[in-house]
């Protein structure tokens, strides 16, 4: 009864909150003024503000003229001195989090800082109006009466400087999540923050096998590792078996379309609610508001966004560009100034627009993980979509995935190689092949174009390996955390290489 109690006063206030949405739908270019005006207050008397005049500075043209774009390497001295506990760096005071981030499979961790006013104007609001849209999508949503399963990192003190906390940005979110949301979350905290990863995932399983759970947030890769275990325990066909009332998964960090058909399998009802989230380690910056494809850009949560055309990424001087000043389909790279003291930060992900009424994007790559060595520009968002359609028509389900290239043996013959791990193997592996290269074909231009007659590139080639290789081969490199993502595509060998050797 107290549970049901809280539930309805929750919802009473997410319903509140939600009017925040209303306004960033319908006024997001004035509240982008208002949050660039609040960061250079924020941040004109740090070091790093007074070095660059900040306080000389009060319009977007101003910051796009004289800030320059920045990257982790240009900031990274200051972050040093920030991670060691010196104050008034980059921000104004102390930082105490820093958000680990994975970077790739075998790349040096970043830090990225968290200080109070990000943590508050950003990561906690960006929650607290991602809730208010599952009510908004559900209004008989449970998630404040029974358990909400969230799969996180963990924290640890700094190893040179133990005032210092370092962590998945999942794990500070929670190691910081209000009080009125606790009791609703599984498993407890002192599991959710655990080190150790594999005995971390026993542990929830355990526990998440007898709780009533109704909604899930994480990435798709570890949750499936983790749901395999809790079926593997209890013994039950499906996810629906065990939790009836389960009708609603947060998910991010990866494009879900690969995961779609073992989601499926696992929650076997058209009656549940997907729910895709940008959150990465330098903010939240978009949750999925509505039914319909796309992500709306969060606009009044301590960051300000600029955007750099995609064929402009290499240019020593691109052209930077205003929110209000963006163009739907077009493909850009997104520079983020924050709270946090990154200003015109490069974050390494390519975004499109699919509505500019309101601002809606989704996340189609990085910018360093995509594939143009024949001019073929294939970005993260075409595989994902080719493989979740070519799927569709061969009943064949994907677990995990890579593609490089194949250099040319001969003139003007070069390829793409596929390394594959089936949940499900496709009947027949050419057939396979031949669909998800016209499926590519169908959704790239380039590509197609590079495909004409075989003169440029023959067609891809796939490699299905044993149930378990990404996996095991991620763990071999100790990259086993909530932040880590398999590599999807890369401009050269080295994944694909290195992944075979593994397996071999």
């Amino acid at each position: 009864m107290l549970y049901h109690l809280s539930n309805k006063i929750v919802k009473a206030y997410l319903a509140q909150r939600f009017k925040r949405i209303e306004r960033i739908r319908h006024h997001s270019p004035e509240l982008q003024q208002k949050v660039l005006q609040d960061l250079i207050r924020h941040a004109k008397d740090t070091e790093w503000g007074k070095e660059n005049n900040l306080h000389k500075l009060s319009k977007a043209k101003e910051i796009s003229d004289q800030l320059p774009i920045s990257n982790y390497e240009s900031i990274k001295p200051y972050i040093d001195r920030m991670l060691h506990g010196e104050a008034n760096v980059l921000t104004s005071g102390v930082t105490k989090y820093f958000a680990k981030s994975a970077g790739t499979t075998s790349g040096k961790s970043k830090y990225l800082p968290i200080n109070k006013k990000m943590l508050h104007r950003n990561l906690i609001a960006s929650s607290w109006e991602s809730m208010a849209t599952v009510y908004d999508r559900r209004p008989t949503a449970q998630s404040f009466q029974h358990k909400n399963l969230i799969l996180g990192g963990s924290l640890e003190p700094y190893s040179d400087y133990q005032q210092s906390t370092v962590g998945d940005v999942s794990a500070i979110m929670l190691h910081t999540m209000p009080g009125a949301g606790r009791p609703f979350y599984c498993p407890d905290f002192e599991t959710a923050l655990m080190p150790d990863w594999e005995e971390k995932i026993e542990l929830i399983a355990q526990k998440a096998s007898k709780a009533n759970i109704v909604m899930i947030a994480g990435v798709p890769t570890w949750n499936l590792v983790l749901f395999q275990r809790i079926l593997e325990i209890t013994g039950k066909n499906n996810l629906l078996e065990l939790w009836p009332n389960l009708r609603t998964y947060m998910h991010g960090g990866v494009g879900f379309e690969p995961y779609r058909a073992q989601f499926r399998e696992l929650l076997p009802t058209d009656d549940f609610d997907y729910m895709e989230i940008y959150n990465a380690s330098e903010g939240y910056f978009s949750i999925q508001d509505t039914e319909k494809d796309g992500m709306l850009l969060l606009t009044d949560h301590g960051v300000y966004y600029e955007f750099v055309h995609i064929n402009e990424i290499d240019h020593e001087s691109p052209s930077i560009l205003r929110l209000d000043q963006v163009e739907e389909n077009e493909k850009y790279a997104m520079l983020i100034s924050t709270f946090a003291g990154l200003w015109r930060y490069m974050i390494g992900d390519t975004v499109q627009f699919v509505s500019t009424n309101p601002y809606r994007i989704k996340v189609i790559g990085r910018t360093q993980h995509y594939i143009n060595v024949f001019g073929e520009e294939v970005m993260i968002g075409n595989t994902d979509q080719a493989i979740a359609e070519t799927c569709l028509i061969t009943e064949a389900i994907v677990k995990e995935y890579t593609v490089g290239p194949i250099y040319m043996t001969e003139p003007g013959k070069g390829g793409h190689q596929w390394l594959i791990e089936f949940d499900v193997e496709p009947k027949c592996m050419s057939e396979f092949e031949t669909i998800l290269d016209r499926k590519l074909q169908d959704i790239n231009s380039d590509y197609e174009a590079k495909r004409y007659k075989d003169m440029a590139l023959r067609q891809l080639k796939i490699d299905s390996l044993p149930n378990g290789s990404f996996h095991n081969w991620l763990k071999s490199k100790g990259k086993i955390s909530a932040q880590v993502k398999v590599p999807r595509l890369s401009n050269t060998r080295n994944y694909v290489n290195d992944l075979l050797s593994f397996v071999e």
